[in-house]
């Protein structure tokens, strides 16, 4: 008999690509260990990647996190890294608080994880210290995640914004271009690359091409996600080509 978890996603309206990667993740996961995986979303209004936006989001993901206590989920991730890192330093740390005491105060207690501190957990995971970015944020939203995620204690050496302000044409960014993005980066020194430091921006097909390509650990904001789910779940954080964060050896 295998046991079942479910795992709650709060998720921007126009987020197409969170309840694609981390189910696909979870999925490859049930071929090679005894459990399954439901997945149960609630969604927080959100079309332009813009900080007044992103912070009219935020404000609704108390709403979302009361909602999935309902059903009893027994972790819940914050699908939306830039609405998080918008809201100032270390805000990870408030979010998952403040929507942790909610799941309680519901009779549904259970962990919060946010993708932007699973992103930043992560790369503490693999030991990085000097890191490349890739996002699909707007230039000064994007230098508002290099900032925060340099607050955290990184050096972000290099960075590439693809400019693109529409959540989902975010979702229909072709993840194939991504490898040529990387190779015009200067990725000699870093320790790891953030492939997507979003959890809209598909990655997950070329994740090994980028880490064969460059011959570094690659990490993008839905994988991290997922190693913080599992980890909360008290399972090991593995699954089958998603990477060196999830290969099993962390």
């Amino acid at each position: 008999m295998f046991k079942t978890y479910r795992i709650g996603q709060i998720v921007p309206s126009s987020n197409t690509t969170m309840e694609t990667e981390i189910p696909a993740m979870l999925t490859a996961r049930q071929q090679i260990r005894p459990e399954r995986f439901t997945f149960h979303s609630s969604r927080m209004r959100m079309k332009h990647v813009v900080k007044e936006e992103l912070a009219a989001m935020d404000a609704e993901s108390d709403r979302c996190a009361i909602e999935l206590s309902d059903a009893r989920v027994d972790v819940l991730g914050y699908a939306c890294l830039v609405a998080i890192m918008a809201m100032g330093h270390g805000y990870h740390r408030q979010s998952e608080e403040r929507l942790k005491r909610h799941t309680a105060a519901n009779g549904g207690d259970a962990p919060v994880i946010t993708s932007a501190g699973a992103l930043i957990n992560g790369l503490d995971v693999i030991g990085a210290k000097r890191i490349a970015v890739v996002a699909p944020y707007m230039k000064p939203l994007t230098e508002l995640v290099v900032d925060y995620i340099r607050n955290e204690g990184f050096e972000v050496a290099d960075y590439r914004a693809l400019e693109i302000p529409d959540n989902l044409e975010v979702g229909r960014h072709d993840p194939e271009k991504l490898p040529a993005i990387v190779a015009s980066m200067d990725t000699r020194n870093v320790d790891a690359i953030v492939l997507s430091a979003c959890v809209q921006m598909p990655s997950l097909p070329v994740v090994a091409k980028v880490e064969a390509q460059t011959g570094k650990p690659v990490v993008t904001a839905a994988i991290a996600t997922t190693y913080a789910m599992l980890k909360a779940l008290n399972l090991e954080p593995i699954v089958p080509g998603a990477g060196t964060l999830l290969s099993g050896a962390y």
